[in-house]
């Protein structure tokens, strides 16, 4: 999800229940030292991994705004990758060195570390919100959003903006890995749950268990990626083929209620809890079920009749500004949550003399603290000097690039910012590490509502935006990076490696991931409210730089009060949730969640909710089989129709459009 304040609800992995990383216990004969760690092979595999997910995650992004957490994903393809190539070299008669956890650790950080970029780069929001469609959507004559505040995509720019602030947040953060991982002792589930997989695998038992999952791999993969090439070929034109099939009737396909054969969103669904799925479908029939047909029903009383339905000031505006409500009051909610939960935890830590019995562990996360894991985690030092002087470097370069992209973006609000980044990096990195939550974009919020204000009416909502791609930089890649350490203790893999592995696949994704963007700007028509690929969260990042210049004036008649009645709702469910039983709490609705379907639509919410009921089924018939399959069966099923995405948009490139148009209409 464009914000990550529910990623603890989607993420659903039974490996996080497994609290023992390596059940074998820890061996460290035959460690390989840190530069054999990092391999051609392993550089390779990551390139590949990077270069499907990559594509995959920005159908995603520039569709739903939404992505499932992937890393378990990429570690099983990572194991695949390597184990494929070693049988092809020993049928070949090549001897090849000996596959270790190290290495398939390593592949997995870089793999993530590439692939990441395209959903946390801004593609889908505040860069994509610069562009020429969205300020147009936005409104011409809005006030605030200023005549000729727009800028093209292009390869060079977004390229350069990219390696001029991802690599600052890569080593904020650096010398306070012994703090956070051994001293508090933080779990960070995410990087423990991808820990646990990866120490699997290199067991006997692992080894049959991962045979398993690489034949359900393949085999999903080869359904989805011929399914979709089958697909293609009926849908020659706007409203054509199996993706506008009228499953419930052509009256709940005008509101978006319909299958559209997916394998994508149904992957997605498999590996999102059922809790994110069920909110999608219910913030689903509350806007497209019932809210927009009322207020659409008002057209000439609420807003004028004669403006497009497109129109900011139509029935466009309530759809924008009403999830924004939503996304503000669960994003607002979190970050004071985490923010308090933080700081208390941090005080606790600071008044405990012994740190060993300070925050962020419990008694049966004792097992994790491994004096001889953590000797071999300190052993490998990242000199100090090295992380404060890349720091420093990094952002000299992007105080001096930033202003030369974007003027309005004056160079004395970089140097503020990245004063503040690694305060709010490590409080980003602090409360993922005891939530699993990523709140980087709701910093990155807070950033573009400060700075749109302090720019002014005529620079406000560039400079927004750009100020929230800085903060939101930082402060993402500095949590990655941790979750990563927190993986390489757990794996005894080398931090050096780890953070060489970890630049290595950013400076890849900074290339790839603009690549990919493009490949998609232009084979498709990103953007259109109307088409499959809306990017909702451009048009969202744009009016919430409009609000932070002009603030409630751009809002249309009545929407204020439905925004105020929606923010309310979005903490008071959060309040309903914290402090309910379990078995309440566990049927909330996310507000995050809920707000996707409002610009998006429900079609994605039904294919999710299909793939939520496959795994509820599964679980019911064989529960230890689902728990061992699912994760390798939606990663197969969101790679096949991701790799068809590639010859599609060449063959869009070049004109050449489907044979047939499959339509349904009324008799």
């Amino acid at each position: 999800m464009d914000d990550s304040s529910g990623k603890k609800e989607i993420e659903r992995n039974d490996l996080e229940d497994s609290q023992v990383p390596d059940a074998e216990g820890l061996n460290t004969s035959g460690l390989p030292p840190w530069t054999k760690q990092i391999t051609v092979r392993g550089l390779v595999a990551s390139f590949f991994i990077g270069v499907i997910y990559s594509v995959m995650v920005m159908k995603l992004n520039l569709t739903t705004g939404l992505a499932p957490n992937l890393n378990v994903s990429a570690a099983l393809l990572a194991f695949i990758f390597i184990r494929t190539w070693m049988k092809l070299l020993q049928k070949a008669g090549i001897v090849s060195t000996p596959f270790t956890k190290q290495e398939t650790t390593v592949i997995q950080t870089c793999a993530v570390a590439c692939y990441s970029i395209s959903f946390g780069g801004g593609f889908g929001s505040y860069l994509l919100g610069l562009n020429k469609k969205t300020y147009e959507q936005a409104g011409v004559g809005t006030e605030g959003n200023t005549p000729g505040s727009y800028k093209e995509p292009g390869i060079g720019w977004m390229t350069g903006f990219l390696f001029v602030t991802r690599f600052v947040g890569l080593l904020a953060l650096v010398p306070l890995r012994k703090i956070m991982i051994i001293d508090y002792k933080l779990t960070y589930p995410s990087g423990t749950a991808t820990a646990v997989l990866i120490n699997g695998f290199h067991t006997p038992q692992g080894d049959e268990m991962a045979k398993k999952q690489v034949f359900a791999f393949a085999k999903f993969f080869s359904v989805s990626f011929l399914w979709s090439f089958f697909k293609w070929f009926y849908s020659g034109g706007e409203i054509c083929g199996f993706s506008q099939f009228p499953t419930f009737g052509l009256k709940a396909w005008n509101q978006t209620f319909y299958f559209d054969f997916s394998l994508t969103y149904i992957g997605a669904g498999m590996i999102c809890s059922h809790l994110v799925n069920l909110s999608l479908l219910l913030g689903a029939v509350l806007s497209w079920g019932i809210m927009w047909p009322l207020i659409g029903g008002l057209k000439g009383d609420w807003f004028p009749g004669t403006l497009p339905e497109s129109s900011m000031k139509s029935l466009n505006g309530y759809k924008v500004f009403i999830s924004i409500a939503l996304i503000l009051g669960d994003g607002l909610y979190n970050f004071v949550k985490i923010f308090f939960f933080t700081t208390r935890s941090i005080f606790t830590g600071l008044k405990n003399r012994n740190l060993k019995t300070g925050t962020g562990a419990d008694h049966k996360n004792e097992a994790l603290d491994d004096p001889q894991r953590n000797e071999l985690f300190m052993r490998e030092r990242i000199p100090v000097w090295l992380a404060c002087t890349g720091y420093a470097a990094f952002s000299i370069i992007s105080i001096i690039v930033i202003p030369v992209m974007f003027p309005v973006m004056k160079w004395y609000y970089v140097v503020v910012a990245y004063i503040l980044a690694p305060s709010l990096g490590f409080c980003n990195a602090y409360g993922a590490g005891l939530t699993d939550m990523n709140m980087s974009f709701n910093y990155g919020k807070v950033a573009l509502f400060v700075l749109a204000a302090i720019a002014g009416k005529d620079n406000g909502v560039v400079a927004g935006l750009i100020g929230c791609g800085l903060i939101n930089s930082v402060v993402s890649i500095s949590s990655d990076l941790m979750h990563d350490f927190k993986t390489a203790h757990l794996t005894v893999t080398s931090p050096r490696s780890m953070l060489l592995s970890q630049a290595i696949g950013t400076a890849m994704g900074c290339v790839i991931a603009p690549l990919t963007f493009l490949l998609f700007y232009k084979a498709f028509d990103v953007g259109n409210p109307d088409g499959v690929f809306k990017a909702p969260y451009a048009i969202i990042y744009r009016n919430m730089a409009i609000l932070g210049v002009e603030g409630f004036s751009a809002l249309p008649h009545h929407c204020l009060q439905l925004c105020y009645g929606f923010f309310a709702f979005a903490v008071g469910i959060n309040l309903l949730r914290d402090h309910s039983p379990p078995y309440i709490a566990k049927w909330v609705p996310l507000p995050m969640a809920m707000a996707v379907p409002f610009l998006v639509g429900a079609y994605f919410a039904i294919d999710m909710c299909v793939g939520s009921l496959i795994v509820f089924v599964w679980y019911k018939l064989d529960s230890r089989k689902a728990a061992l399959m699912v994760p390798a069966v939606a990663s197969g099923l969101i790679c096949g129709d991701g790799l068809w995405l590639l010859p599609s948009s060449i063959l869009a490139l070049f004109k050449v459009n489907p044979p047939i148009c499959m339509r349904f209409d009324a008799s």
